[in-house]
């Protein structure tokens, strides 16, 4: 609920909170061995977040996310996060909570059993279409 004058109460009603999964469950019995578990799907909504799971040995290769800082939050499983653009090893374990800011470059690959993690970010905006000069149409 929000603040509102326009009621008599002083608030208005607004979505309610809720809880969207079980992501500890999610990791232990994932319907893929590898890939997206779970996703915010919620319309209105001002955050993008998944659940993944990369397989024994899979990994999300080096790269650099120019515009968003990430959340990722490692569910189970265990592996390694690769900083910056050596790639130095940071080893990950259930419970770990990262920081990605935008900017910087990563890598994470999964350890011998598997990671499940939950990544937590803004909001992508949509694409639009651009007329010639770049502005939208």
């Amino acid at each position: 609920m929000t603040p509102s004058s326009e009621t008599g109460s002083g608030w208005s009603a607004g979505p309610d909170p809720r809880v969207l999964c079980d992501a500890r469950a999610l990791a232990a019995d994932p319907p893929v061995p590898s890939g997206v578990l779970w996703k915010l799907t919620e319309g209105g909504r001002q955050l993008d977040a998944n659940v993944v799971r990369l397989a024994p040995g899979a990994r999300v290769d080096t790269h650099t996310e120019p515009n968003l800082d990430v959340l990722v939050l490692v569910v189970s499983g265990n592996g390694v996060l690769g900083k910056g653009a050596r790639d130095e090893p940071e080893p990950l374990a259930e419970g770990a909570l990262l920081w990605l800011p935008h900017g910087s470059t990563r890598s994470i690959t999964a350890g011998a059993s598997g990671l499940a993690y939950l990544t937590v970010h803004r909001r992508r905006p949509g694409m639009q279409i651009q007329s010639r000069g770049g502005a939208p149409a």
